[in-house]
């Protein structure tokens, strides 16, 4: 849903996940909102900023299109009083399931208050969780860490400081000269199609930056596709129904293949002995046959048959995780790894689990987007292609660090500290 999501459109290609998480995302744009006259709108209401004649342009052409797509033209004329949103833009290249240790992003997510907090709100929605599950398959522990994790139960959805206007930031994502600007437009009409609808969302229609909207942070087309009226007022509400906004992202996890009754895999055991290069983080085997390699899930995995691939995502000397197929189906959500991870496991302590049993090595500097960039490029002109240099470190650069730490006698763990990256950025 990218910025979180780099996925297109729902018709025909690949699904984008549903929105920013509010809670960690959206920090960013207040934070690059300190710069700027006043503080943003809390609604659709006219802006008095002065609009760039190219985003005039873009907007008029937007609202028109909207308009031969059904939008009343009282409605698609709403883009017609917004101005930029110069936090929003700021934004785009600070996203901090990316850019920050995945140990803070946890950290930030997953403490003892955010614990107790859930912990209260699955008893106060018992009933509800328990009619979700019956009907969706989705246990009432994800969904109540997916929710905590995007809005931190709907706490931040009241604050001005931290939610922004929908049509707001999607118009000036949509009117912004960069590669992904149509589908920010898809998204756009999308949203002034939801405002047109016989039975709209309470307004005003509000969201993050990027435009994800209510408890659990659906992207409009996303919210087009999945969202449901689960409390059956007759409205797909996710912002102020709790039932609806739950049900609806249990919908969109069923749809993406969320497998019933499984786990999302566990934290794993290695032995003293473990070859490195076995966790490829794509070579998918029977928890049985990791067994027999020694590797030994934290959490129990009653089924042995059901196979998983094996992460390290801070190298040796962070947890190792046993990620199972409903693992891929919350990176559908947001494909960072340090999301993901962090949904997994509020999810366990809401059921009571302990922390990890190993933990990172907080000392370690984080390279910035430029330096992984830098490291990227380096890595594709010694022979170990990592993909466009796009400065996130992902599996496909992982995979190049592990081939790199192989060829020369180093542990391949894919985690490139800063030694390593020095010696990586050093060679002639």
């Amino acid at each position: 849903m990218r910025c979180r999501r780099q996925r297109s459109g729902p018709a025909s290609r690949p699904t984008p996940g549903p929105g920013l998480s509010l809670v960690l995302s959206l920090v960013l744009a207040t934070r690059a909102a300190s710069g700027e006259a006043g503080a943003p709108d809390a609604g659709q209401t006219p802006v008095t900023v002065t609009r760039p004649p190219a985003y005039t342009a873009c907007t008029d052409a937007i609202a028109a299109e909207a308009e031969t797509r059904g939008v009343p033209p009282a409605v698609a004329a709403r883009l017609r009083t917004l101005a930029p949103d110069p936090a929003v833009a700021a934004a785009t290249g600070n996203q901090s399931e990316f850019v920050t240790p995945i140990w803070s992003y946890l950290d930030a997510a997953v403490t003892e208050a955010h614990i107790a907090e859930g912990q209260r709100k699955l008893a106060d929605w018992a009933a509800t969780f328990a009619a979700i599950e019956a009907r969706y398959g989705v246990d009432r522990f994800t969904l109540a860490a997916f929710w905590g994790v995007e809005s931190t139960y709907g706490r931040v959805l009241d604050n001005p400081g931290i939610v922004r206007p929908v049509l707001r930031s999607l118009a000036t994502l949509a009117c912004a000269e960069t590669p992904r600007a149509p589908y920010w437009r898809s998204e756009l009409i999308a949203a002034l199609q939801i405002q047109a609808q016989d039975h709209p969302p309470p307004e005003p229609l509000t969201g993050s930056w990027a435009g994800a909207m209510g408890h659990t942070q659906f992207m409009p087309t996303v919210y087009q596709a999945y969202a449901v009226d689960f409390d059956g007022d007759g409205r797909r509400d996710i912002w102020t129904s709790v039932p609806d906004a739950l049900a609806s992202t249990a919908n969109y996890l069923k749809a993406m293949g969320w497998r019933s009754g499984e786990r999302w895999g566990s934290e794993a055991r290695l032995p003293d002995t473990f070859d490195y290069a076995l966790a490829d983080e794509t070579t998918e085997r029977s928890l049985a046959a990791w067994r027999r390699l020694g590797v030994d899930p934290v959490q129990p995995l009653p089924d042995d048959t059901v196979p998983a691939t094996l992460i390290l995502p801070a190298g040796a000397r962070g947890p190792a995780f046993l990620l199972q197929p409903n693992f891929r189906i919350i990176l559908r959500y947001n494909t960072a790894l340090a999301y993901g991870i962090t949904v997994a496991h509020l999810a366990d302590r809401l059921r009571g689990a302990p922390g990890f049993t190993r933990d990172w090595p907080r000392g370690d500097s984080m390279p910035t987007p430029s330096d992984v960039q830098a490291l990227q490029a380096r890595l594709a002109e010694r022979g170990f292609p990592a993909g466009t240099p796009d400065g996130k470190i992902g599996p496909r650069t992982r995979a190049a660090v592990r081939a790199f730490q192989a060829a020369h006698g180093l542990t391949p763990d894919g985690y490139a500290d800063a030694p390593l990256r020095e010696r990586i950025l050093a060679l002639p």
